[in-house]
C-alpha cells in the first residue's frame, strides 16, 4: 500500500481531507492492511527528510504533503528536528459521538536540540486513538498504533491577520474606520 506514487487525480478533484477522513478512510485501513483506492498517500519514513524534501516524495496537494510512517521518538533530520508543541488534539466522529483518533503538531526547528532556530514548517501527525481498536484487535496485532499519517507544510505567519486583498490597516486606521458611523458618537455638552 502506498507505494504507488504517480496516481493523478481527474480534473477538478482535489485531495483536500478532513481530520476525521484522514483518520477513517485512510489510517484505519492502513492499520488494519484493508486496502482503500485510490492508493495514493505513500509510506515514507519522514526522519531522514527535511521538510522542503518532501516534493516528490509524498502525495502532494497545493502546498501540504502527506504520507505514511511509522511511529517514532526519533525526530531529527540531516539539518534539524520536529519539536512537539501543544498537548494532543482529540479527533471526534463529525457528529461527536465517538472519540477516533488524535492529532499532534510539531514544529521544524533548524539545528540542534535544544538551541534549534524554530522554522514556518509545521507537521500534523495523526494517529488512531486506543478507543478506536477493539481490545481482541488490540491483542491480535500490536503494531496497528504504529502507523501515523502526516500533513506537513508551511505556515505563512505573514498572512494570518490580514485579508487576501493584501492591504494592511494601521491602527490608526483601524479607529478612524470604527468612527465610520458618526450619530452613535456622543460629545460632551
Amino acid at each position: 500500500m502506498g507505494d504507488n506514487r504517480n496516481v493523478s487525480l481527474p480534473p477538478g478533484f482535489r485531495f483536500c481531507p478532513t481530520d476525521e477522513e484522514l483518520v477513517v478512510h485512510f489510517l484505519q485501513r492502513k492499520a488494519s492492511l484493508l486496502p482503500f483506492h485510490p492508493d495514493i498517500i505513500p509510506d515514507l519514513d519522514l526522519y531522514p527528510y527535511d521538510p522542503w524534501d518532501l516534493d516528490g516524495k509524498a502525495m502532494v496537494e497545493g502546498k501540504k504533503w502527506y504520507f505514511f510512517s511509522r511511529r517514532s521518538q526519533n525526530r531529527v533530520t540531516a539539518n534539524g528536528y520536529w519539536k512537539s508543541c501543544g498537548g494532543d488534539e482529540q479527533i471526534v466522529t463529525s457528529n461527536g459521538s465517538k472519540r477516533i483518533g488524535v492529532k499532534k503538531y510539531y514544529v521544524f526547528n533548524l539545528g540542534e536540540a535544544p538551541e534549534g532556530i524554530k522554522t514556518n514548517w509545521i507537521m500534523q501527525e495523526f494517529r488512531v486513538s486506543d478507543g478506536a481498536n477493539s481490545s481482541r484487535s488490540r491483542r491480535r496485532d500490536n503494531s496497528k498504533m504504529d502507523w501515523v499519517i502526516c500533513r506537513v507544510y508551511e505556515h505563512d505567519y505573514d498572512n494570518d491577520d490580514h485579508d487576501d486583498d493584501g492591504m494592511e490597516l494601521s491602527c490608526l486606521d483601524e479607529v478612524f474606520l470604527s468612527l465610520d458611523d458618526y450619530d452613535e458618537i456622543s460629545y460632551p455638552n
